[in-house]
This record gives C-alpha cells, sequence and structure tokens, in this order.
C-alpha cells in the first residue's frame, strides 16, 4: 500500500512539473527571439517524453497488480515468511537463498507466466529492482500471449 501511494505521490509530482515546464515552453514560443522559440520548442518534447514514460509505467503497475491478484487468487504466490530489516524490507541475502528454486522453476516451465512473476518477486525481493522489472514484464507478455 505504501508503494502505491509513493507512486502516485511521484506521479503527481511530475504531472505538476510537466505542467510547469509546458507553460514555460509556450512562454518562449511566443517570444520574438528565434533563439527563445527554438528553445520553447525543444522544451515540448521534455513533457512529452515524460507523459510517454509516465504512461507506460502506469500501465506497467496496473498489469503486474492483476497478474499478483490472479496469481494470489490462485494461492500460487509465495510464501512472504523471510526475515526484515529494521526498515522493514525483506533481507536480501534471505531472499538470495529462495532464489535459485524460482529460477529453476522458469528453466523448467519457460512459457509459463505465473513462474516469471513468482520469478520477479524474488528478484524483487533480493532488492535488484531492474531484473524484477524484466521478469515482471515478460510474465505479463507471456499472459497476454495466453489469453
Amino acid at each position: 500500500m505504501r508503494a502505491r501511494v509513493a507512486a502516485l505521490v511521484m506521479a503527481a509530482l511530475l504531472v505538476l512539473y510537466l505542467v510547469f515546464v509546458t507553460n514555460y515552453a509556450l512562454i518562449l514560443i511566443n517570444d520574438d527571439q528565434p533563439l527563445a522559440k527554438a528553445i520553447g520548442f525543444a522544451l515540448i518534447v521534455l513533457p512529452l517524453l515524460g507523459a510517454g514514460v509516465l504512461a507506460a509505467d502506469l500501465v506497467f503497475v496496473v498489469r503486474g497488480e492483476r497478474l499478483v491478484r490472479v496469481l494470489g487468487a490462485e494461492g500460487g504466490l509465495p510464501v512472504d515468511d523471510l526475515p526484515r530489516l529494521p526498515s522493514g524490507r525483506t533481507d536480501p541475502a534471505a531472499a538470495d537463498l529462495e532464489f535459485p528454486k524460482y529460477q529453476a522453476e522458469v528453466e523448467a516451465e519457460p512459457e509459463s507466466w505465473r513462474a516469471w512473476l513468482r520469478l520477479g518477486l524474488a528478484y524483487d525481493a533480493s532488492g535488484d529492482r531492474r531484473r524484477a522489472r524484466w521478469a515482471t514484464r515478460k510474465a505479463i507478455a507471456l499472459e497476454r500471449s495466453h489469453r
């Protein structure tokens, strides 16, 4: 729940930033100076890129959460009984010990979105967010292709 609130706050801040950048770009575009106009047009690209990245990230989160709900309803989520650090995060060393089980599951069933999602959750518990997103994207793609 905390992660969802943090993501929404960051999304709201990004939208606010994009509004200010767009406003400033329009001011520069309306200026008579050619250099100011060029900078204004260049600044328009940033909000477009930012909005695209934000939209893609939100779609990823919604799709990933849907798969987690489906897997949870099936009783297929890994049991979260790993020791915690004082911060409340999973102890990465303990999570690393559990990791080979999920990696072997993916190797045994490479076309199973459930196995890839559990691998993504294992990566996340180990603190490897980049690979967690990669494995979750693979799970989303496999689930969509099986539908």
